[in-house]
């Protein structure tokens, strides 16, 4: 949603709006992902905001992604033939039918594999979570190898399941563009 309003904003906002929504984007992608965590974790208590490691990683990975997701549907934004927008303008439709009836559909199909894609690296992502002490899947691993003193075995269990969650994620996101594109065409 984050990046959807954003992309939105770049798109049909005002001057203002736009930069920063741009600025936004710009700032979050430039930003590696563990100093973002360690700033919203480490940082803002500093001036006085305590964040629980849970809203931290839940924030900071929003963020982030959020960005990037702006870039990928503002690039479908602009990959919509002009000449459709000019057809719907020219029939007197308003923007807000323009934006949620012709060009959100066309973008968000045209965007659906990449945003899949970022959707896989947020769960591989989240796996640096581990380093602010929030007890996720690799911080689970990690203690689970300390107990077991078996870290090949543990680990090894742990890229698979990454392996096998994210292949399930692909195929449900390459099923969802089939079945949208079908949609388009009928």
């Amino acid at each position: 949603m984050l990046g959807l309003s954003a992309a939105l904003l770049q798109s049909a906002g005002g001057p203002v709006v736009s930069f920063m929504s741009k600025a936004y984007e710009e700032l979050f992608r430039n930003i590696p992902f563990i100093v973002l965590i360690f700033f919203f974790y480490f940082g803002l208590p500093v001036l006085g905001v305590f964040i629980s490691p849970f809203f931290t990683g839940v924030l900071a990975l929003s963020v982030a992604v959020g960005a990037y997701n702006t870039a990928i549907i503002r690039a479908g934004i602009d990959q919509v033939d002009k000449d459709i927008v000019s057809a719907a303008v020219s029939f007197g439709h308003s923007k807000y039918q323009i934006y949620s009836r012709i060009l959100l559909p066309i973008a968000l199909r045209t965007s659906i594999r990449p945003l899949g894609s970022m959707f896989a690296n947020l769960i591989l992502t989240s796996s640096i979570l581990s380093t602010i002490t929030l007890n996720e899947l690799t911080g689970s691993a990690k203690i689970i190898a300390s107990y077991t003193f078996k870290p090949f075995e543990v680990y090894v269990l742990l890229m698979l399941f990454y392996c096998v969650l994210t292949y399930a994620i692909t195929i449900l996101i390459n099923l969802m563009h089939t079945r949208m594109n079908k949609i388009m065409v009928n």
